[in-house]
């Protein structure tokens, strides 16, 4: 890309920004008091849904306290867990007993979901997601797999915390470690 002019990227300022050479030491988990849960998120009036709360809603598996806190919350969707979704869709077997019934469950959820309230990361989320998952895949010692799944998981964090919205999630330990490097933003977890 020899002679190319215009580029707007800056990587020295995502470097300043993120700081990943200062960023040698393995993280540890926080303990739970330390976190929002559910719980004490009881009030809260918005939330960026994280996959998992989609896979524990349509198996049945959710926390009736959970489904509660959703009931009464204005839920705003990331691309990137829509992305996720239909790729296990996609991955799943159609000679599967369950696969019509579980195809049913995620169209109808997919169809109920308005598109103004669908978060996409832009262009300046993506370069810090990459810089914050590559950090965390290079302290924690992520393989390839959990790489990738870093990746997504910190643009739904970047993209929730843009918009100055809390993701709720059951993946505590991978938004912790996010949230830990990212410094802003909010995660609300809940046992699955």
């Amino acid at each position: 890309m020899a002679g190319t002019t215009g580029l707007s990227i800056d990587l020295d300022a995502l470097i300043r920004r993120w700081k990943p050479d200062r960023q040698i030491a393995q993280l540890r988990a926080r303990p739970a008091a330390q976190l929002v849960s559910a719980a004490l998120a009881a009030g809260w009036r918005a939330f960026v849904l994280d996959t998992t709360v989609y896979v524990h809603n349509l198996a049945g598996t959710l926390d009736p306290a959970v489904a509660d806190l959703l009931d009464r919350a204005l839920l705003w969707h990331s691309a990137v867990c829509l992305g996720e979704i239909t790729v296990g869709i996609g991955n799943y077997s159609p000679a599967a007993p369950e696969w019509r019934v579980m195809k049913a469950g995620y169209a109808e959820l997919l169809r109920a979901i308005p598109a103004s309230r669908i978060l996409t990361p832009d262009d300046g989320v993506w370069r810090s997601a990459g810089i914050i998952a590559g950090t965390l895949a290079r302290i924690q010692g992520f393989g390839r797999a959990q790489r990738k799944e870093m990746l997504n998981d910190v643009l739904i964090y970047l993209s929730a915390t843009k918009a100055g919205l809390p993701v709720l999630t059951a993946n505590r330990e991978d938004f912790d470690l996010i949230q830990q490097v990212a410094g802003s933003g909010v995660f609300v977890y809940y046992d699955a």
